[in-house]
């Protein structure tokens, strides 16, 4: 198998360092239009060209886009008329997707949309317990780290989250959304509270809290932020019958036994694969895991767990969040 990866950033490295893993035998190119780039490509031994048509040439069986968001749908569209099958990364922007659907589906091109919290363990099992349940449940999700934290190697006003456009706070609200959606139902009313907190100089509020009414009766309320000087992820969902909670971490998902009123802790992996640089509540293995759901896609052996359709739904309630018009209420 050829595969090519749009952009050798972080995410681009991650996806390469993966699919090595899975695919020993994957002949991996790259494009990227930063020279410095394209030479730390050189050094670790791959072929990268400074063009997409160029890369698209060689007729690779599937590409990662893991550029800066702003840049992922003419990326996207040119490589499905090439006839490659896409992943990509995270798009934040939602105006050009029926564009992408309907050029996927005249070229018969899979586009698998990259949602990395629904493969997370612990998602998996918060999502079991509550679809479990038949009472309504109300969430706290406070999720959120310092801007400047994102990329320490690089000013926060060089790279995507310190635009406005596809800003920090977007970006969470991308990410975990999904998940809190597949899980507790779709959304029917909100409710955004937002500020600035820091002295960032940024063009966008650092914090966003909302309350979410789902269409099944349950409520959560949604914090995200680009000031927590640690990073963050807690997660508690309450009810008559059940009580969960979660920092973040592979070994710190707990319910509550009703009987006993003790913490049970709930096994997720057996061991946790950290890669050095990143925050420590961020983990290799879902990352793997849609990768894996990917490839499958591609040989028509599964249907991907998150869609086009999903996304657009998705950045439709982080527009309505932001304040952004064309929100869907």
């Amino acid at each position: 198998m050829k595969v090519l990866i749009v952009g050798y950033g972080s995410m681009g490295r991650r996806r390469i360092r993966i699919i090595s893993g899975l695919i020993p035998t994957a002949e991996i190119i790259c494009v990227d239009t930063d020279p410095k780039r394209q030479e730390m490509a050189s050094e670790a031994g791959l072929t990268c060209y400074g063009s997409l048509s160029d890369a698209a040439a060689k007729r690779p069986d599937v590409a990662f886009v893991c550029t800066s968001p702003e840049h992922h749908t003419d990326i996207i569209i040119g490589l499905i008329r090439a006839g490659i099958h896409v992943f990509t990364e995270l798009n934040l922007t939602s105006d050009r997707y029926e564009e992408i659907m309907s050029c996927a589906k005249e070229h018969n091109v899979l586009v698998f949309m990259s949602n990395t919290l629904l493969y997370k363990r612990q998602i998996e099992i918060i999502d079991g317990l509550v679809k479990g349940q038949t009472k309504k449940l109300t969430y706290i999700c406070h999720v959120g780290q310092y801007l400047p934290d994102w990329h320490p190697w690089e000013s926060y006003k060089d790279f995507f989250a310190g635009y406005k456009e596809t800003n920090g706070v977007r970006e969470l609200l991308a990410i975990q959304l999904p998940w809190i959606v597949n899980t507790f139902g779709k959304v029917v009313s909100l409710h955004t509270e937002k500020m600035t907190a820091t002295n960032l100089d940024i063009d966008f509020p650092d914090t966003i809290t909302t309350i979410l009414r789902h269409e099944n009766g349950n409520t959560g309320v949604l914090v995200v932020d680009v000031v927590s000087r640690k990073a963050v992820t807690k997660v508690e969902v309450f009810g008559e019958d059940l009580h969960i909670f979660w920092d973040g971490h592979k070994d710190d998902l707990y319910k509550l036994n009703l009987e006993t009123k003790e913490t049970e802790q709930m096994k997720s992996y057996e061991e946790d694969e950290h890669i050095e640089g990143y925050s420590d509540n961020i983990t290799e293995q879902p990352y793997r895991e849609e990768v894996k759901d990917f490839l499958s896609a591609v040989k028509g052996e599964s249907i991907p767990r998150y869609s086009l359709e999903q996304d657009k739904y998705i950045l439709s309630l982080a527009d309505q969040i932001e304040g952004i018009h064309g929100g869907m209420f």
